[in-house]
């Protein structure tokens, strides 16, 4: 079996699984399954400008809230019937997203690099100013609500129904991302991310690429707005805020910007990382700025780039050799893992208020116990600390030995490998094509 096939089938049966998880779910986690989908496809969305274009856009909420609100006016239009079918609202989003992105992609798009970034950025803050205060659009503080209607012999009334619009509808945006990728235009958008000086010498119109490329991205955008509304039944102006824009960046980082699939996996990880994560824990959003640090670090390709590249030294050296460093690195992943929750939970319970509280009362008693992992600890005793000390040693030990063991792999594939040409041996030599780019999209 080629990788290629092993790939199809693997896309086969994710969607087979995707189709089969509301037998499997409960309706809570059904909806997180469809708020997933939902970030999944913003992200690859985002990634068209970001990981192939390599435009960094601070700002890309812009287009999802404008896909929202279209959609949502969609629904109350013509006395609340809706101007279409409920299955194809999201429809509305697109227009609403390639309208406005064609127009502030024509601004953005005058400059490059950090300015670019600042622009986009600027673009989403006067969206998000001006949208409380445009009532008849944005709806102010309460927003603008509307209701699914029946459409097709389905009345949209359930998790269920919806789920399977959303997947219908994410699938579809997806396979037509990656067919965009392969063509000529999908190409160029690699050259934009290489060398766009080189694109300009061989005579192409940088900012109408450049234009079209960040039109595709905010249509798509709109789209996953669009099913976000239809997914609440609602749009509120903080659809603007710029955390959804940094979140859209988050995850397509820790996905990988290299991949295409990537910005996908990391939006569902981390949307699925947050619904599980909040219900425990007020630190939630500070563990997840510690795994995109974490990733940036020691892992710029993303979770992509270290699945495939895991997969291709598993087929190198064989499982037998491989699987003993993966351990090492999964328990590593654990004990830095424990040693950081209890150190921040510690440290949220110690100043938090309720905790100074309790001080005040008392100030000559001695400091309460903390509960923590179904234990008490006593803040000041050595013990307390030095648990967490020796799992962060252990765990930075045990990375250091699997670390060590990985480059003696990769240092023995690269040995491995066919020797360079000897000198007797022609050279041959280098290309002198003057096309932008040929390489295919991972």
């Amino acid at each position: 079996m080629t990788p290629r096939h092993l790939l199809l089938g693997s896309l086969c049966l994710g969607a087979a699984i995707l189709a089969g998880l509301p037998y499997l779910l409960s309706a809570g986690l059904l909806n997180a399954a469809i708020q997933m989908l939902i970030a999944a496809l913003f992200a690859s969305a985002y990634n068209v400008v970001c990981g192939q274009a390599g435009m960094l856009s601070f700002g890309h909420a812009a287009y999802f809230g404008v896909g929202a609100f279209a959609t949502v006016h969609a629904m109350n239009a013509v006395g609340g019937a809706g101007i279409v079918p409920t299955p194809l609202l999201p429809l509305a989003g697109a227009l609403g997203g390639l309208a406005v992105g064609v127009v502030a992609g024509w601004f953005s798009t005058q400059r490059t690099g950090t300015y670019f970034a600042m622009i986009t950025l600027a673009i989403a803050e006067l969206l998000h100013s001006i949208a409380p205060h445009i009532k008849g659009v944005f709806g102010g503080e309460a927003g603008v609500s509307s209701m699914r209607m029946p459409s097709l012999g389905l009345g949209f009334g359930s998790t269920t129904e919806v789920y399977y619009l959303t997947l219908a509808w994410v699938l579809v945006s997806l396979l037509l991302l990656y067919l965009y990728t392969l063509t000529p235009v999908g190409r160029l958008a690699l050259g934009l991310r290489e060398n766009r000086h080189r694109l300009a010498f061989l005579g192409y119109d940088v900012h109408r690429l450049s234009v079209l490329v960040f039109t595709v991205s905010a249509m798509f955008s709109g789209i996953a707005g669009g099913l976000q509304v239809i997914n609440n039944e609602a749009a509120n102006y903080v659809l603007f805020e710029s955390t959804l824009s940094a979140a859209a960046v988050l995850n397509t980082y820790i996905g990988g910007v290299g991949s295409f699939l990537g910005p996908a996996l990391g939006a569902a990880l981390m949307t699925f990382f947050g619904y599980a994560v909040s219900d425990m824990t007020q630190s939630w959003l500070l563990y997840q700025g510690i795994v995109f640090v974490v990733v940036m670090m020691f892992m710029p390709q993303g979770l992509a780039g270290l699945a495939s590249g895991s997969v291709l030294l598993w087929r190198r050296v064989g499982p037998s050799r491989l699987a003993p460093v993966l351990a090492l690195f999964t328990a590593a992943t654990a004990l830095l893992g424990g040693a950081t929750a209890f150190m921040v939970e510690m440290l949220r319970r110690l100043f938090s208020r309720d905790y100074r509280a309790l001080l005040g009362t008392d100030p000559s008693a001695p400091w309460p116990a903390v509960s923590l992992f179904g234990a008490d600890w006593a803040p000041l005793a050595l013990t307390t600390w030095l648990v967490p000390l020796a799992l962060l040693a252990a765990g930075s030990a045990l990375a250091l030995v699997a670390s060590r063991q990985l480059r003696a792999l990769q240092d023995e594939r690269q040995d491995g490998e066919s020797p360079a040409p000897s000198p007797a041996e022609p050279t041959p030599a280098p290309s002198t094509s003057t096309s932008t780019s040929t390489q295919e999209p991972a």
